[in-house]
């Protein structure tokens, strides 16, 4: 019989993750990491009480375990006795062990690239556009903070958004992309599902805004990876399930004073 890799390991373990549930959000990006290994996991945002659960970490009301540090905020993943949370910290654990670090065997260095890639996305295409309707402070209500919300919105479309999807550009054009449509080399890593997430949320809220960039075709590579990864049978099917939450008053927001195409 031939040994079980620490990869089959993986995929037979279960995963707990806690989110807030109504809202895709930062968790969004772990899902998809693990409905695209196939990996059997849990979702608090599906589960009843799920909320009471995410709550009584934020709220400090879980017992110290003396062997994690009480997590800030969700995105929470549970793994036998471990705790983490943070989102890249979540996505760097579940990719190396769910085989979505190409050329890890080779290249010990591969998972700080591919990182590097996904935190990029999480902070332009994820972090900016969330500051867009809230730039004063999250605390505020969208309402109280409008006007600034459209000189941010307006700076975000003409300014970072092409910045960030031209980064995105030069990596698939690179020699170390590869041919293939994805980021590095020639499979699939979290990093490409992170760049999904991000664009096909920049795509919901500022439609006008992508849409034209798209026209325009200087993003071409980055417009086809959001596609690819959209076609890959174990994504479309979750896309097509209702696990796949709608967008709402989340971190991608639609607001038509501020979808503008400059």
């Amino acid at each position: 019989m031939a040994p079980v890799t620490q990869q089959q390991s993986a995929m037979d373990d279960t995963y707990h993750l806690l989110y807030w549930p109504g809202i895709p959000g930062r968790g969004e990006h772990i899902r998809l990491v693990l409905e695209e290994a196939g990996a059997k996991y849990t979702d608090s945002a599906f589960a009843g009480g799920g909320i009471d659960e995410v709550l009584a970490f934020v709220q400090a009301k879980v017992p110290d375990d003396g062997i994690n540090p009480q997590p800030f905020a969700p995105p929470i993943l549970k793994h036998k006795d471990l705790v983490i949370s943070q989102t890249p910290n979540i996505l760097q654990y579940l990719g190396t062990r769910l085989g979505l670090v190409p050329n890890a065997d080779n290249d010990p260095n591969s998972v700080f690239k591919v990182n590097a890639l996904a935190l990029t996305a999480l902070d332009g295409l994820s972090n900016e556009p969330h500051d867009c309707h809230h730039p004063v402070a999250t605390g505020l209500y969208y309402e109280d903070q409008k006007e600034e919300s459209k000189r941010r919105s307006e700076d975000y479309v003409k300014n970072r958004l092409p910045k960030f999807l031209s980064h995105f550009e030069r990596v698939l054009g690179s020699q170390w992309s590869g041919s293939g449509p994805w980021l590095s080399g020639s499979a699939l890593s979290y990093a490409d599902l992170v760049v999904f997430q991000c664009v096909d949320g920049v795509k919901f809220m500022f439609p006008k805004a992508m849409a034209r960039l798209e026209r325009e075709g200087k993003h071409a590579k980055v417009f086809a990876l959001h596609k690819a990864v959209s076609e890959r049978p174990r994504i479309k099917a979750y896309l097509e399930s209702p696990r796949r939450q709608k967008y709402s008053l989340g971190i991608y927001r639609y607001y038509e004073e501020l979808d503008n195409e400059t």
